[in-house]
């Protein structure tokens, strides 16, 4: 893939403040993700900063759509949830997602434990900030 698609890439990223983003074309997948600055919705383990002792108490947590777009609960029309309530996840399982401008961007849980609830339905358009999910904390999961 030449450079000026890359950079093309890396440009749509910062304009729909997008985290990350893959793309394969011709056999080529590359996979872009933006990293630090402090920026308002990265996670600790994007901005750098440690979680407090609070922070990783057992709980709910809400997952956010990081973007605005369509909301798919599984991989494909005809395939498995990527989760379902009562579920455990681990951080970083693929959640959902959400399609923005025809690109299909993975939402990863951001801690681990037990989906308590599922906001939203498959094919819904979701803003920024939207609640997706939330997943109950348990410290062994993570």
């Amino acid at each position: 893939m030449k450079e000026e698609k890359i950079r093309r890439y890396a440009q749509l990223m910062r304009e729909l403040n997008l985290r990350k983003l893959s793309v394969s074309e011709k056999g080529t997948e590359i996979c872009l993700e933006t990293m630090g600055g402090g920026s308002a919705g990265l996670s600790d383990a994007y901005t750098g900063r440690e979680a407090d002792k609070e922070s990783t108490a057992a709980g709910p947590v809400s997952v956010l759509s990081p973007m605005v777009g369509v909301y798919y609960a599984a991989p494909a029309e005809n395939a498995d949830p990527f989760v379902s309530v009562g579920d455990k996840v681990r951080k970083g399982d693929v959640v959902c997602i959400i399609e923005a401008m025809k690109l299909m961007n993975e939402i990863r849980a951001e801690t681990g434990g037990v989906v308590e609830k599922i906001c939203v339905t498959n094919g819904q358009v979701v803003e920024y900030g939207t609640e997706i999910m939330r997943i109950r904390r348990e410290r062994e999961i993570e």
